[in-house]
């Protein structure tokens, strides 16, 4: 049996150059046409994030609309590829072309496909869930994941986003990142995931300077109770900081001092991604 355990960091707020300014007066047209196209793409990105088919009825229930307008936009997404209809149930899952344009989009990230056979080779080596992420629009998104051998299978997913301050992958990009010190979370306050996560700046300073002294983080706890990470940098020909590539596991496998070889194993990995970039440069 295996037990699924998933964290996604997400921003619950955007706030841009306009916030705060008088909304737009938009025409009945234009107000028509963005959320039609709003509904369309929330409908998309809802069944990418579902592990199983959804009824109609419960897309509509799940984003407030009704179900004779989601029917229309799922027939269009059916009909180019983006949905796909699941046996007679009448109920929907995504489309094989949002999975071919996803594996295109990660393919624009020089990272992934470096790094790709050392994640293989590092969740064999250490039967542990092995992934890479990088800063993609000021937050860390996870680019790639390999599942381990552990009984423990994460719901963490390429596109999955992670807290900086809570995670082994985040305190890297603090640590050795480009204008770090100027991240949200120096200034904002540090939301707690568990009761183990970071949430005092003055404490997340010296848990980045220590990931800076040792060339490594971990993460025991902190944003899920029994799983840890360990992560190290990835760096490119100008040695600048493009991923953080790291082991997740139960702490009964990864210690919050964890073993050295594991250290090991997740350093050397990512020190081979960073040769493999330079030479590719």
């Amino acid at each position: 049996m295996q037990t699924t355990f998933a964290a996604d960091a997400s921003s619950d707020r955007v706030r841009g150059p306009d916030a705060g300014a008088k909304p737009h007066q938009a025409t009945p047209e234009a107000r028509v046409g963005t959320s039609t196209l709003d509904l369309g793409l929330r409908i998309v990105e809802f069944l990418a994030r579902q592990e199983r088919p959804v009824t109609l009825g419960g897309i509509a229930q799940n984003l407030s609309a009704s179900k004779p307008t989601v029917y229309r936009h799922l027939q269009t997404l059916v009909r180019h590829g983006f949905a796909r209809r699941s046996g007679q149930s009448g109920s929907y899952q995504a489309g094989i072309k949002l999975l071919v344009l996803g594996e295109a989009s990660r393919r624009g990230f020089d990272v992934v496909p470096s790094a790709r056979d050392e994640l293989t080779d590092l969740g064999k080596l250490t039967g542990q869930a092995a992934s890479v992420a990088a800063i993609v629009d000021g937050e860390l998104v996870v680019l790639d994941m390999v599942q381990g051998h552990s009984v423990v299978e994460f719901g963490t997913r390429p596109g999955t986003r992670l807290g900086l301050h809570a995670s082994a992958l985040g305190k890297i990009w603090l640590a050795f990142g480009r204008d770090a010190d100027k991240a949200p979370c120096w200034h904002e306050p540090l939301k707690a995931w568990t009761s183990s996560t970071i949430t005092d700046h003055a404490a997340l300073k010296r848990a980045v300077a220590l990931t800076k002294k040792r060339g490594y983080a971990v993460a025991p706890n902190e944003t899920i109770i029994g799983i840890n990470t360990i992560a190290a940098p990835v760096f490119n020909h100008r040695s600048e900081l493009v991923a953080a590539l790291g082991i997740t596991g139960s702490v009964q496998f990864i210690e919050a001092n964890p073993k050295p070889h594991l250290i090991k194993a997740v350093v050397e990995a990512a020190q081979r991604v960073s040769r493999n970039l330079r030479s590719g440069d």
